[in-house]
């Protein structure tokens, strides 16, 4: 049948309504928040608990986005971050007026991170409202409070499978330390092993590791350092390579990076974490693993499970959501406490049970295996493997010793940028800070010997600054009662020749004054 001129107009307009209406069904693009502090309390506080709700309200616009309905919690929290959404709106012209007196570059950094706060306030309260009343629309046409200059994500759009480790660190990990302010992981002090994969080279297997499979040493184009790509099969083990057993307290984190990552991945691709009884390639009679899902299309659980001489005791299955997590870079963190098993996927701990681990000092090492990724699509990398003895209460050995000093504080390579896992130490030398007014700190940098010693005495003294001001700006200690100083690469307490040495050597000391 042939159509008329005004019949075909038509058609080409529906045609193009639906498309443009498919389009905008993707989430709005994330508000970044900003980088640093203004240094005025009030700012900082309203910019703070500005990002704070949006991050709640983003979350889940999110599930919102991909269909996933909302249950009676979310509903109750949402309900709550809209009261205390509105509190903080009407707080901002009071804000304001905090700005006379200051100089006129902190004037301008402070209104710009303001209105910057304002525009995520208003996303959020609209998007909360909607979101109760169910009628959120995901019309990027109507929201006009992100614009590509403040998007986290890529602006590529490609299939290239490597365009997750490749962009990964420009557009996913958080910019924002303060997230992190609750997080209680607390790494060993006694360093037990450490691989960053620096000592290998490019295409290898690494040293020291084992495996009855293959794996090699890669790097990427733009995501700083090597990585170790493991590969997924069937009862394929990887084997860090221990000095001695592992002890009773003990800690253990490792960053992932991912790429090829989708919603054609299988739901089964997983990455299992095994604390086993030996180190072969059989599984032994006491074990317990966490399994880890990669899958995109749905939220799949974490998996936890162990044996007790043979028995299987705990086989169970957490529901979570770690998919944006898994293809963002993310840190794990375990802590182990005799029997006590806890995991954190960043400052989020999904994983605290009182007795997983087998008793009796059965379990001695630990074991990775990957399965269900389809082979030259998805992969699996990772890198910056710690196992730290401890994992203790650092607030005693402060208090009654005077002094303790950490490996576990982490900053950004060659940077003062502190890592946001380092947290939960921070944390704990505020509590003691807090608990008992007249005690003052010194807080001492050091470096491992790469770099001249100049730049790395420059370094430290950067790095111990850069806790103070975290104690100052994030738990609000005052900053009388904290000095900073740095010895560089001057007193070394590990071979700066190892990467175990090197990872030793790189610490904080925080010292009663």
């Amino acid at each position: 049948m042939k159509l008329s001129k005004s019949n075909t107009l038509l058609l080409l307009f529906c045609s193009f309504f639906i498309l443009t209406s498919t389009k905008t069904q993707a989430q709005t693009k994330k508000i970044k928040r900003p980088k640093s502090t203004v240094g005025i309390s009030s700012v900082d506080n309203f910019v703070r608990e500005s990002f704070d709700l949006y991050d709640k309200v983003y979350k889940y616009d999110g599930y919102a986005a991909a269909g996933t309905p909302l249950d009676d919690e979310d509903i109750d929290v949402l309900e709550d971050v809209l009261d205390e959404l509105t509190i903080i709106s009407e707080s901002a012209p009071d804000i304001l007026a905090d700005l006379e007196g200051v100089s006129i570059l902190k004037q301008g950094k402070a209104t710009l991170q303001i209105n910057k706060a304002k525009k995520a306030l208003k996303y959020s309260i609209k998007t909360a409202k909607e979101l109760l009343l169910g009628q959120r629309e995901h019309d990027k046409d109507k929201e006009d409070e992100s614009d590509s200059s403040e998007s986290t994500d890529s602006s590529s759009s490609g299939n290239d499978d490597n365009n997750q480790a490749n962009e990964v660190e420009d557009s996913n990990v958080s910019d924002d330390l303060e997230v992190y302010s609750k997080f209680d992981f607390v790494p060993g002090d006694k360093l037990l092993y450490f691989d960053d994969f620096s000592q290998d080279f490019i295409g290898d297997f690494p040293s020291k590791w084992n495996t009855n499979g293959a794996g090699e040493v890669v790097k990427m184009n733009t995501v700083d350092g090597k990585w170790f790509e493991m590969k997924a099969g069937y009862n394929i083990q990887y084997i860090p390579l221990l000095a001695e057993a592992l002890p009773e307290d003990y800690t253990i984190e490792f960053d992932i990076l991912t790429s090829g990552l989708d919603k054609k991945t299988s739901s089964t691709a997983r990455l299992n974490i095994v604390l086993d009884e030996n180190d072969t390639f059989r599984a032994g009679a006491n074990s317990a693993t966490a399994s880890l899902p990669f899958g995109q299309y749905g939220a799949f659980a974490i998996g936890i499970s162990n044996k007790v001489n043979g028995a299987v005791i705990i086989n169970s299955q957490l529901q979570s959501d770690i998919r944006n997590d898994v293809i963002n870079k993310p840190h794990i963190s375990i802590a182990v406490n005799k029997r006590r098993f806890r995991l954190w996927v960043n400052q989020t701990k999904y994983i605290d049970i009182p007795q997983l681990i087998a008793p009796n000092k059965a379990i001695t090492h630990l074991k990775f295996n990957l399965y269900g990724l389809k082979d030259g699509k998805d992969r699996i990398f990772i890198r910056n493997l710690k196992i730290a003895e401890g994992g203790l209460d650092l607030r005693r050995k402060l208090i009654t010793d005077g002094r303790i000093s950490t490996n576990g504080i982490l900053f950004d390579s060659g940077s003062a940028n502190i890592k946001p896992q380092s947290y939960g130490i921070i944390r704990q030398i505020s509590q003691v800070l807090m608990q008992d007014e007249n005690i003052k700190l010194n807080i001492v940098g050091h470096t491992d010997s790469d770099g001249s010693d100049d730049a790395n005495m420059k370094l430290s003294k950067s790095r111990a600054e850069a806790v103070k001001q975290a104690l100052i700006n994030v738990y609000k200690i005052s900053g009388d009662r904290l000095q900073t100083d740095g010895k560089g690469e001057s007193v070394p307490v590990g071979d700066n020749a190892t990467s175990n040495g090197k990872a030793q050597n790189r610490r904080v000391e925080f010292i009663k004054i």
